[in-house]
């Protein structure tokens, strides 16, 4: 399992948009942690590349 640091999540909302579109990429397994403020999944996707797709849902992740 990977993990990325995510700032600028705040609520079930926010945690969702990220679940959904790490899950349309192929993650699974996608864990989001609103009050450690990181992102755990499985599956072929990269920690660029969940920044990437983070990041493009207006949030902040960081390496």
């Amino acid at each position: 399992m990977q993990t990325i640091a995510v700032n600028g999540m705040h609520c079930q909302n926010c945690s969702n948009s990220v679940k959904e579109a790490l899950t349309k990429q192929g993650a699974s397994n996608v864990r989001v942690d609103l009050e450690k403020k990181c992102v755990s999944w499985e599956g072929n996707i990269s920690k660029e590349q969940a920044k990437d797709i983070i990041d493009g849902q207006g949030f902040d992740a960081v390496l």
